[in-house]
């Protein structure tokens, strides 16, 4: 006759003060063999509060066989609010009733959950054990929990198109769909919009830069980066390094041949190449970069305030000098040349060189916003978040890995999609590119994304900026990326032992495929299969890069390269200029967003960039800051470090 079994059961409480729950909790013990009825848990004076351990008894008749799983079930208790329940996790301790067994014989399992539990999710199961792939599974019952888990989560978690020719987005609308164990609070560091929320009800132009200078004081006073854009943001050595180390250092690129619609000559340029050289020459030489917009040629322009704004879509040429700065040498501010296309020249009136500066920058807080922080990390880390959740289950290695970075993806994006690109939103009603633009810009710079691109060692040297001298925000990436590349080729190595591990792993093979379903066409250069490990590691972290440390340097920076307007507008209220020496600097000023318009951007800017209380900042070793001091462009680069 078969041995009866005792399990002496403890359910953890995770010690948050909502952790706790009145209602009732059933759990059931599954083994390799059978399983046990379910068992009320909270009874008599066991309840399921903060921090708190109920003890239960199970005994069988029979045995269950090797212990697998732990089912739990909540239902709402009659008369009681139904709160969702946090579990941290389960202890079973197995002593064996049979005749010379001891209880030091008895055996203990942990079966961790670390989530919340609702009414409303039905059985709940938890695993003991490691993580493992697939093959690794000894279980049939635990194979089926993998499967049955992806079901469960396909039929709740859909593929939606938000913009077409874009990567997909969750098919979600509010945050309630999500659940707790998707959603999250942040607390945030204490912010100072005082000075910002008193000119947000004024519809007017500024009227001087003495105005624009009397708002800065007082909002920007205590921000060291805005002092210094406030400062130097007329110099063109600043204009350049704001290309490389500025909140948008994603656009620059190395050229060795001019567009062919750019509109200059050897000999308008050689005034500012050194002597003796040649247009020629510095290209060949690697001396000449270029920021093109193209991607917001003929987008259609936002109305603000009841006035219609305006968006370039400037060419802007660069050259490395002798002092090794980098130099804005050329701006034509469309992509079609012509008698009312000039290209703006460093020897221009001094007001007609500031205003070309001015559209460029403005022309990249759109591309900014939209394209290197929305498109490039936002939606990037939406689409690898809901095919992690459909395809690779808990227990997965993988899985495990990436959810930390992922997960807080699917609630900003949410946000941002009912609150900021909605009608009414801040692009619909303060930024250039508005309802109508966005779904162009996001289509057509969808379809220039390249794996490599994403790839930080193949994308600084793609763009020829990996050697730039005091190019901080190159350096800092690529440590951060070595960094993050040994973790995961180490984290890799613990799970895939051979290159035929990966490529007999059908879980990982469906993650991959469903990414590329609804992400990247064949052309953008992503992996179709892993045929390696290697392949593998590359990839897990470009996704953890662009989520964590690329979403980092263009979001926590962006406030600071904003709060002086002039530097990063918002929007343009006066066409492009067509003929050279007709500006003056009272003329620049009615170029810029309006007094409501700058302040309210400002606002939502300031809350998107504040760090939560929890944040973690890397750190350069102490004679690296001491060197960046020493240059006065530490600051510039200080956002490629912050973690999150």
């Amino acid at each position: 006759m078969a041995s009866r079994e005792k399990f002496e059961v403890s359910v953890h409480t995770s010690p948050g003060p909502t952790s706790g729950t009145f209602s009732h909790l059933w759990l059931s013990l599954i083994g390799s063999q059978g399983e046990t009825p379910p068992t009320r848990v909270n009874e008599g004076e066991c309840h399921l509060l903060p921090g708190s351990t109920c003890p239960v008894l199970v005994q069988t008749d029979s045995s269950l066989g090797r212990l697998v799983l732990v089912r739990l079930r909540l239902e709402v208790q009659t008369g009681f609010p139904n709160l969702d329940w946090h579990c941290s996790h389960v202890e079973v301790r197995r002593q064996h009733e049979r005749p010379g067994s001891r209880p030091e014989d008895a055996e203990t399992q942990v079966f961790h959950c670390d989530r919340w539990l609702q009414t409303g999710d039905g059985d709940m199961e938890l695993r003991s054990g490691k993580l493992c792939l697939l093959m690794d599974e000894t279980e049939d019952k635990l194979k089926q929990q993998r499967h049955e888990q992806l079901t469960h989560r396909q039929k709740l978690i859909r593929w939606c198109v938000f913009v077409d020719g874009a990567p997909h987005c969750v098919d979600m609308n509010t945050l309630s769909e999500l659940g707790p164990n998707l959603s999250f609070s942040r607390t945030s560091q204490q912010l100072n919009v005082h000075y910002l929320k008193g000119f947000t009800g004024r519809v007017q132009a500024w009227t001087s830069f003495s105005e624009l200078e009397a708002m800065f004081v007082h909002s920007g006073h205590n921000n060291d980066i805005a002092k210094k854009v406030r400062g130097h943001w007329k110099d063109d050595w600043y204009f350049g390094q704001q290309c490389v180390n500025g909140s948008n250092p994603l656009l620059l690129r190395q050229i060795r041949l001019l567009p062919p619609h750019l509109s200059v000559t050897p000999d308008m340029l050689r005034p500012f190449l050194p002597e003796g050289s040649s247009l020629e020459r510095e290209l060949q030489t690697g001396h000449i970069y270029l920021l093109d917009y193209e991607v917001l040629d003929g987008v259609p322009a936002n109305v603000v305030n009841g006035r219609q704004t305006f968006v370039s879509a400037p060419l802007c040429l660069l050259h490395l000098n002798q002092q090794q700065q980098l130099v804005p040498i050329a701006i034509q501010l469309q992509q079609t040349p012509g008698p009312e296309t000039p290209v703006f020249l460093p020897s221009d009136p001094g007001c007609d060189w500031l205003l070309a500066k001015i559209w460029v920058r403005s022309a990249d807080f759109q591309y900014h916003q939209l394209i290197s922080h929305y498109l490039r990390t936002h939606m990037m880390a939406e689409l690898f978040c809901v095919a992690t959740l459909r395809q690779l289950p808990d227990v997965h290695p993988l899985h495990q890995l990436l959810m930390p970075h992922v997960r807080p993806s699917l609630q900003i994006n949410l946000q941002a999609r009912t609150l900021l690109l909605a009608a009414d939103g801040l692009f619909d009603k303060m930024v250039g590119c508005g309802l109508k633009a966005i779904p162009v810009v996001l289509s057509r710079a969808s379809k220039g994304i390249r794996y490599r691109s994403l790839c930080v060692p193949e994308d600084l040297s793609d763009r020829g900026v990996d050697k730039l001298p005091q190019s901080y925000y190159a350096q800092d990436a690529l440590r951060v990326w070595r960094a993050l590349h040994r973790f995961v080729v180490s984290w890799v190595d613990l799970y895939y032992h051979a290159d035929s591990d990966a490529q007999r792993d059908p879980e990982l093979q469906h993650w991959l495929d469903d990414i590329n379903t609804h992400g990247f066409t064949r052309s953008a250069g992503f992996p179709r299969v892993f045929n390696s490990k290697a392949e593998v590691s590359t990839y897990v972290t470009m996704i953890i890069y662009t989520c964590s440390a690329q979403h980092a340097a263009v979001n926590f920076s962006q406030l600071d390269f904003a709060l002086w307007t002039p530097n990063c507008p918002p929007a343009m209220m006066r066409p492009p200029p067509q003929v050279k020496g007709a500006v003056t600097e009272e003329d620049i000023v009615s170029f810029l967003p309006y007094v409501n318009t700058s302040c309210r951007v400002l606002l939502v800017l300031t809350q998107l960039s504040q760090l939560a209380a929890d944040f973690v900042r890397l750190r350069p070793p102490p004679q690296r800051r001491r060197e960046r001091n020493d240059q006065s462009h530490e600051n510039l680069a200080r956002n490629a470090w912050v973690w999150i």
